[in-house]
């Protein structure tokens, strides 16, 4: 944390105390415990031995700071769970088959052939976590965490020569992290679907889509998720709820997340954040439980990969813990045109 107030070093003013981004303190708390005397920020220098701050190598721009333990029943990523992975002006997407249409530009864009992915030809990863390594730089300096973004792709260019499965496990790991990568990545692909902001995504194709295709390749997991129950808790506005109460009128039709959605296999943890829950049985979809690959496993976090599809099955209010619990049943769903491009993809 740094001190914010507008005379840091005054002794007279109450102090207030302002926290770093997540990204930031994993940064700062790598170094601290690496016992380094400082650590580089983007345009800041944090000083261990005298516990300041120094911006822009000014020492007259100086503040002090300070580490604050967490306490270990506290979910400190929280941000990760509320992420909305819907299209903005609505709390859903339309279907689109076992592929996404993000991954299908990817593969134009990388230039694979027929039947390529990372989990059946070996030979084409090093050139892909090369370059979801440079995209992933390149989203970092547009964002402002340059550091960042090189500290993660160069993590990610440590596995490029170990197969297949060690790539996919960082990526998960990776993912997980507090960073601008799983925020940025799904801010994308929450607009597939949205004829009018078509450009937002195919204008990340090429930074973000590789490191979104090795994610979405997983090499341990050729069969469907099956007969299990997620949980997600989720920040709804009043109009986003009455939708799936409108939505309850049909519960044989289907809509579909959009990006990758990350969920828990524990209510408990998921109720700890937003104002709504998703109780989600999976009757047959793609997910993943990357609770072992993931930076915090106590989450029991659960991925739920894009194009996913959902009925919405019962919305009822929680007397006890005072908000909606939205029910839902989930299928991974065909359409003739996306089945065609996955049987060239996968066969």
């Amino acid at each position: 944390m740094w001190k914010s107030n507008v005379d840091p070093w005054s002794k007279i003013q109450t102090p207030e105390w302002s926290c770093y981004s997540d990204a930031q303190n994993a940064i700062i708390e790598e170094a601290f415990l690496k016992n380094q005397t400082f650590v580089i920020l983007d345009n800041r220098c944090i000083d261990f031995k005298r516990m300041i701050q120094i911006f822009d190598n000014d020492q007259k721009k100086q503040r002090p700071v300070r580490r604050n333990a967490l306490t270990e029943d506290k979910l400190p990523q929280e941000e990760r769970f509320l992420f909305d992975t819907v299209i903005p002006k609505l709390s859903f997407g339309k279907q689109y088959g076992w592929v996404p249409p993000f991954i299908l530009e990817v593969r134009k864009s990388l230039k694979l052939k027929a039947k390529q992915l990372p989990s059946n030809d070996e030979v084409i990863i090093p050139m892909i976590v090369e370059k979801a390594a440079l995209g992933i730089i390149d989203e970092g300096k547009l964002v402002g965490e340059r550091s960042k973004a090189e500290a993660i792709a160069e993590e990610l260019m440590l596995q490029k020569n170990r197969g297949v499965k060690e790539v996919w496990k960082c990526c998960a790991n990776l993912y997980t992290r507090p960073s601008f990568l799983y925020r940025k990545l799904n801010e994308a692909m929450r607009f597939l679907g949205s004829e009018e902001d078509e450009q937002l995504w195919r204008d990340k194709v090429r930074t973000l889509g590789p490191f979104c295709l090795l994610l979405w390749d997983n090499p341990f997991k050729s069969k469907l998720s099956k007969n299990i129950i997620l949980y997600r808790g989720v920040t709804l506005h009043e109009e986003h709820i009455a939708t799936y109460q409108t939505l309850l009128k049909n519960p044989d039709e289907y809509h579909s997340f959009q990006a990758f959605t990350s969920c828990s296999r524990n209510q408990e943890t998921a109720e700890l954040v937003g104002n709504a829950l998703f109780i989600m049985e999976v009757e047959y979809a793609f997910t993943a439980n990357i609770a072992g690959e993931s930076s915090v496993p106590a989450e029991e976090e659960e991925l739920i990969f894009p194009g996913v599809c959902f009925s919405v099955q019962r919305v009822k209010f929680d007397d006890k813990n005072k908000k909606p619990l939205i029910y839902l049943k989930l299928r991974q769903r065909l359409n003739g045109m996306y089945n065609l491009f996955y049987l060239d993809l996968c066969t």
